[in-house]
């Protein structure tokens, strides 16, 4: 187990500096572009998979990185550049750590690769989740998976919404109902290979932020997928799903871990960082333009009312780095977030970036409310940090539920 240290050694700070290189060279140029175009930066994706940045290998390295830091950097570089082409960069990661955190080792070699493709033929993946009745609160899921025993074979039928990359993605991983009566420990994750019949997507999202990252609805009609797609297998499901009735008859209640839940859960830190990117970004560009406005003969970072402002920024800033890098250490070194420290930290991040952002607007003034400046871009990406992976409010409820002792269901 690696010790918990602030300093990075000298190949994190490699990858470092050639992930933020990419960023300040193919991102930030093509940014504002895609962001109105509002739709999927295939080139730039082709891009960073030519240098390596999107594939299995870079994210396997950063995922095993022993001291939980290689994924937080990485994202924190990535999203200084742009978070919506980022976003298209790295959406794919959370269907992968989907299979990861579920999968058998057959289902990890066999489908991991298949959802990023080649450089020159790229693919994405999608995790699919939330429904239109059923965003946090999970219980309400109605997507179902029925076993048809005789062919071998999960049939599934619904509706998912909010799906980064729901459509256009060669692999999905969709989250279903098998037991409706044990509420969220009913649940499973099943593997949809590419030009399945059945599943289609449904209507594709105009958002506030994040523009250059495709979101839609995906529909599932009688999609029948073989008995393998089941992450896991139906073994291991059918333990679980055993003891959760045992539970259920004795009248306890056993924290279980849905999948949903157990890929969010370690995703939250890396949601922290990819925040912390953007606030990052925000806070330069609000920086260098006070050196350089002069209002009555000075430079306006003169002024108290803005210089105070800047200061504020940078030291929320850091202390919301330092929250996901506690975070991502103590995930990687298999210690448990007895006080909620994941949610902690995509909590504070995710805010720390929506105040950074506008103050940036704000000391921009005029200049911040237009397109030629990336602020306004940034305050409205910016947005969807206290939205999607679990909202600041859930965050605040799953806090206050551990440190209670009360069951997060």
């Amino acid at each position: 187990m690696a010790e918990f240290t602030m300093e990075l050694n000298d190949d994190q700070k490699q990858v470092r500096d050639w992930i933020h290189g990419f960023a300040a060279d193919v991102i930030r140029p093509a940014a504002a572009e895609w962001d109105e175009r509002e739709e999927t930066p295939w080139p730039v994706i082709q891009e960073a998979a030519k240098v390596g940045i999107y594939s299995l290998d870079f994210y396997a390295q950063q995922y095993f990185d022993p001291t939980g830091l290689g994924v937080p950097v990485a994202m924190e570089e990535l999203f200084w550049g742009d978070a919506g082409i980022a976003l298209s960069i790295v959406g794919t990661g959370l269907a992968a750590i989907g299979v990861l955190a579920n999968g058998t080792e057959e289902q990890i070699g066999t489908w991991i690769p298949q959802m990023y493709g080649t450089p020159d033929d790229v693919k994405v993946a999608a995790f699919c989740s939330s429904e239109p009745d059923a965003g946090s609160d999970v219980g309400s899921m109605r997507t179902r998976a029925v076993y048809d025993r005789a062919k071998d074979e999960w049939v599934l039928n619904g509706t998912k919404t909010w799906a980064t990359n729901g459509g256009i993605a060669n692999v999905h991983i969709v989250v279903a109902v098998v037991d409706p009566e044990l509420g969220t420990k009913g649940h499973a994750s099943f593997i949809v290979p590419p030009n399945t019949p059945g599943l289609a997507q449904g209507q594709k999202f105009k958002k506030h932020g994040i523009r250059a990252s495709h979101t839609a609805e995906v529909v599932l009609e009688d999609v029948r997928i073989p008995g393998s797609c089941l992450l896991g297998g139906k073994e291991k499901l059918d333990e679980r799903l055993a003891r959760a009735r045992e539970k259920a008859k004795a009248g306890g209640g056993e924290r279980v871990k849905n999948a949903a839940m157990a890929t969010f859960e370690a995703s939250r830190p890396a949601v922290g960082a990819m925040a912390v990117g953007t606030a990052r970004a925000a806070y330069e560009v609000a920086l260098d333009y006070a050196r350089t406005r002069t209002q009555f003969g000075r430079p306006i970072i003169d002024n108290q009312g803005v210089a105070f402002q800047l200061a504020d920024m940078r030291t929320q800033i850091d202390a919301a780095r330092l929250l996901v890098w506690r975070a991502s250490w103590m995930a990687v070194a298999g210690k448990p977030f007895t006080s909620a420290e994941g949610s902690m930290s995509k909590l504070f991040a995710s805010e720390v970036a929506k105040k950074v952002t506008a103050q940036a607007v704000q000391i921009l003034g005029g200049n911040g409310f237009t397109r030629e400046y990336p602020v306004e871009r940034m305050h409205r990406d910016a947005a969807i940090y206290t939205i999607f992976e679990g909202t600041s409010e859930i965050q605040r409820l799953v806090i206050a539920r551990t440190l209670s002792g009360m069951p997060i269901r």
